[in-house]
């Protein structure tokens, strides 16, 4: 092997021992371990350091008394959520909606990436493209109010339209179809950016494999089937893998806008209980705890299904 062939590692003397060997890599390349200090030191003030206060789900937080100075009360907090009336409503609610949204949520994007995909006038592709990335710079708040108007009992722009075909329904006071709004709203606005990443996929698949496949008599539907949907497989496992992750941590903002007094039945989730638990009522500690389970939990999702997908597949993310 030559000497311009061999990586850094290898072109070290096999007589220095591994402290020197690593040193000497930090110095050839100190320039691009210093651009990581401001990701390290944001994930340390900002996701690491804060996780010092869920000790305080553990507690009878007093905000005038501070973490060390407040009871220590053990899972006393975690038994009073576990013991609520409404606890298995809100987690049937928060894992019904999550469930939803990942079996509608997730294929959409890689629907439409697919159908871009076999769209040959550019001119076209570029514009349906435009289209569906606009709503996912439109904040959640924008996108609800949206929702509201359109379906506002009186006046609304869809009731309306419903009331022409002799459809007369206050959408946003039935509580079956909370889950419809909220999932509908949330693949408006996220299915066209989710398209980013597996068209970025698709351009790397080898365009001979088509070509071979065409010669060979495969129709459209032979080659999507055979040859692009194995190519970005990997690019899909390991996203499913992350929307098992984040599937219980339900998004506050778009439960909390949609939802009325009257959709509680179906609407209020874990993450809308937290705040109105923890945040209107002042009861912290209770609030920290019930946040705390939601997190545990999203962590047993993630982690069971990188184990899953790595015996299935041979990808997982660790």
């Amino acid at each position: 092997m030559s000497k311009a062939s061999m990586t850094p590692a290898e072109a070290l003397p096999a007589t220095q021992s591994p402290k020197s060997r690593r040193w000497i890599e930090f110095k050839k390349n100190k320039y691009l371990f210093f651009l990581t200090i401001p990701t390290i030191l944001c994930l340390a003030l900002f996701y690491y350091l804060p996780m010092y206060g869920l000790v305080i789900s553990f507690q009878e937080y007093k905000p005038f008394l501070g973490i060390t100075g407040s009871e220590w009360v053990g899972f006393a907090q975690f038994e009073r959520f576990f013991n609520y009336a409404f606890f298995w409503r809100i987690l049937k609610n928060t894992i019904l909606l999550s469930i939803y949204s990942l079996i509608w949520g997730f294929p959409a994007p890689i629907i439409l990436a697919l159908l871009l995909n076999e769209v040959r006038n550019q001119k076209f592709k570029k514009l349906v493209q435009t289209v569906s990335y606009m709503p996912h710079f439109y904040s959640t708040v924008v996108v609800c109010g949206m929702v509201t108007m359109f379906l506002a009992p009186t006046g609304g722009l869809l009731t309306r339209g419903l009331a022409v075909l002799g459809i007369n329904h206050n959408f946003l006071a039935d509580a079956r179809w909370f889950r419809t709004l909220y999932i509908g709203s949330s693949i408006w606005q996220s299915c066209g950016w989710g398209t980013i990443i597996y068209l970025a996929a698709l351009t790397n698949v080898d365009p001979q494999l088509y070509e071979a496949a065409y010669v060979d008599g495969a129709t459209r539907w032979n080659c999507l089937w055979h040859i692009t949907l194995p190519s970005i497989a990997p690019t899909i496992i390991t996203m499913l893998i992350l929307n098992i992750g984040s599937m219980i941590n339900i998004g506050f903002e778009r439960a909390f806008l949609l939802q009325t007094p009257a959709t509680y039945e179906t609407s209020e989730i874990i993450s809308t209980y937290v705040y109105k638990a923890g945040i209107q009522n002042n009861s912290f500690s209770y609030g920290s705890a019930v946040g705390m389970f939601n997190s545990v939990v999203s962590l047993i999702l993630v982690v069971s299904a990188n184990k899953i997908s790595a015996k299935v597949s041979e990808t997982s993310l660790w």
